[in-house]
């Protein structure tokens, strides 16, 4: 995401310091794989990449991590943005079940990371709830809840009689380790301090102006006159990706956050599960390690180059309203940091993952849609094969070129 799509100050870059500063570059050089962008997709495509002994060099036109991923709430679920049965009208039951699965399997890999790595990002595993507070929505959400268990996936149904929060809910369903939440500002630098020890290399404050497709591979300008030469290029910008297509790839709008000052108690807030309700314009909360509450959602239409200041205050002061609302026994609720940026979507809720059907050294890892980091690991995971040279019969499902024609 270009640093024009995001306004305010985002949590994770104002509390944190900055735990390395990465050089710009300064020579020309070779390497085998060439990924651009330097958020939290980049540098898990980084991780999976090294860790295969896949020379990589890593591009980031500005700050790691202060793009989207310095306003990414993480809130971690393997589900997807809308419900099962709503999605079937742009694709089959089979592939939103194949891809909530798949978002369980990236959970596990980042607990895998964890375990191996050491816990310097602030990680938890987290149950999940899904909720309506409308009794017209209760067939829907209950709806759901059978089609996942009926599936396997470990989840219970609440009813008002049976709710343990102190918001109102009609109808919930609660997942069981359905999720995760972490600082993704500490993840990025965390997996690029990893993956560096393993031969990646990380060049910021180097932009990437030009690309040239070579007949053996591709050569990257940048701003200040030095190329990079590999064999393939990823993308792994976010919804900057003008410099390499024409495409749109989603449907963008522009998100709301905030983020209170530290609490005393979470009083109706059992387990300080992760939060989503069921409106179509959906919102979402969860916690922090220091003990903030961390809201989202009140999305509006993207225009390009707009920001509307006035409309972007209201929003804070409806998510502040909001929690407030939820959770009366939370009694010093106050909003402290304040921050929006584009959020994109596609038709099926899925990202774009693999090559570009017209041209095999163009790569993408684009995780479009609320699961961008576990779209993200996902890619990094089966990329980095199908580099090596096996093709995992997932990426189907993400596949650039699925709602052509």
């Amino acid at each position: 995401m270009s640093l024009q799509y995001v306004q305010g100050a985002s949590l994770f870059t104002h509390i944190n310091e900055v735990p390395k500063q990465y050089a710009y570059l300064t020579q020309n050089i070779s390497t085998d794989v060439i990924i651009i962008g330097g958020g939290v997709t980049g540098s898990i495509l980084g991780y999976y990449f090294s860790r295969q002994n896949i020379d990589c060099v890593l591009l980031e036109k500005s700050r790691i991590a202060f793009g989207s991923t310095s306003i990414t709430t993480t809130l971690l679920q393997y589900e997807l943005d809308s419900s099962l049965r709503d999605l079937e009208q742009y694709t089959p039951l089979e592939n939103s079940l194949k891809a909530y699965k798949l978002g369980l399997k990236a959970l596990d890999e980042i607990d895998a990371f964890i375990n191996e790595q050491g816990n310097n990002c602030d990680y938890e595993k987290k149950d999940t709830l899904l909720y309506t507070s409308k009794k017209e929505e209760i067939a829907e959400v209950e709806e759901e809840y059978n089609l996942r268990k009926t599936h396997g996936f470990s989840a219970e149904f609440l009813t008002a009689s049976s709710n343990p929060f102190s918001f109102d809910l009609k109808a919930g369903l609660y997942a069981m380790d359905g999720g995760a939440q972490l600082d993704p500002y500490k993840y990025t630098h965390q997996l690029l301090d990893v993956s560096s020890q393993k031969g990646l290399q990380v060049f910021e404050n180097t932009e990437v102006v030009k690309v040239n497709y070579l007949d053996h591979g591709v050569e990257v300008e940048t701003t200040y006159g030095y190329k990079v030469k590999g064999k393939i290029i990823i993308v792994a910008t976010g919804y900057n990706t003008q410099l390499f297509t024409k495409r749109n790839f989603g449907v963008k709008t522009t998100t709301f956050n905030i983020a209170t000052k530290p609490v005393t108690s979470f009083g109706g807030w059992p387990g300080r599960v992760l939060i989503r309700d069921n409106s179509s314009t959906y919102h979402y909360f969860r916690t922090t390690a220091d003990n903030r509450i961390l809201a989202g959602g009140e999305d509006i239409s993207f225009v390009p180059g707009i920001f509307n200041e006035d409309a972007a205050l209201e929003k804070y002061e409806l998510l502040e309203a909001r929690i407030k609302t939820m959770f009366p026994l939370i009694k010093d609720i106050e909003a402290e940091y304040k921050y929006c940026g584009a959020f994109a979507s596609t038709q099926d809720n899925l990202g774009f993952l693999g090559k570009d059907p017209k041209n095999d050294k163009l790569w993408y890892c684009l995780g479009y849609g609320a699961n961008g980091i576990l779209f993200a690991i996902l890619g990094g995971m089966m990329l980095s094969k199908l580099y090596l040279g096996t093709f995992d019969e997932n990426l189907k499902l993400f596949k650039l070129d699925r709602f052509d024609g």
